[in-house]
């Protein structure tokens, strides 16, 4: 576990994943940039307030802090999305990189990656709604976020990653056959997704991470141990 943690890591600033990781970054921060101003611009739209301009002001400042705030529990189902459009990619860097003599995997087709992501992405919008709303509670709320984003987030990588391998069902069978390993992985991404700013690569640490736990599941050794 902490060896392919710690190659995912290793992996992130290496030129083969310098193109995914600029592609993957810039889109996650439009797609958080375009949810901040469209929250701000409903509030500032549909409230109704008092005529003096401080209140505005006042409102604006504190719902733009607010919602940054909140933005952060999107992280996850931004991952889940950007997982659907590049977990092909990464996982091909890592199996040439350190599985060169392993069969490649073999992408899914862009019908059956677009409908998993899709249900994949809304689950976790829920999940992270109710993290939200427990925001309020005390100790619950971390434990929310650390038990939802955990199982769903490690669930979704390490199927991405085995499915090049012998399609979904096949995943989904490996992924319950080694269900504690998986859950366990998904906490070590779920670590990752809370640290600011660190959390914007995610999604290129989990699918690398994911991808070299299966590789250990399926009795793979990177050629760099």
């Amino acid at each position: 576990m902490l060896g392919a943690a710690w190659l995912a890591l290793s992996d992130l600033p290496t030129p083969p994943f310098r193109a995914a990781l600029w592609k993957m970054l810039g889109l996650t921060l439009l797609l958080l940039l375009l949810a901040w101003l469209g929250l701000q611009a409903l509030v500032l739209h549909f409230a109704v307030w008092p005529s003096q301009p401080w209140i505005e002001t006042s409102v604006a400042i504190v719902s733009g802090v607010g919602f940054v705030i909140g933005l952060g529990f999107l992280i996850g189902p931004v991952s889940a999305l950007m997982a659907g459009l590049f977990s092909d990619d990464v996982a091909a860097v890592v199996e040439e990189t350190h599985y060169p003599f392993d069969p490649p995997g073999t992408p899914l087709s862009l019908g059956t990656s677009l409908m998993g992501t899709l249900g994949f992405t809304a689950t976790t919008i829920l999940v992270n709604l109710v993290c939200l709303v427990l925001l309020l509670v005390p100790g619950v709320n971390l434990v929310a976020f650390f038990i939802g984003n955990g199982y769903l987030l490690g669930r979704e990588f390490f199927e991405a990653a085995a499915a090049r391998h012998g399609g979904v069902e096949r995943a989904r069978s490996l992924r319950r056959e080694n269900a504690g390993l998986v859950l366990v992985g998904g906490f070590v991404i779920a670590l990752f997704l809370a640290i600011p700013i660190v959390n914007l690569l995610t999604p290129l640490f989990a699918m690398a991470f994911m991808t070299h736990l299966y590789k250990r599941v399926a009795g793979s050794v990177p050629v760099a141990d």
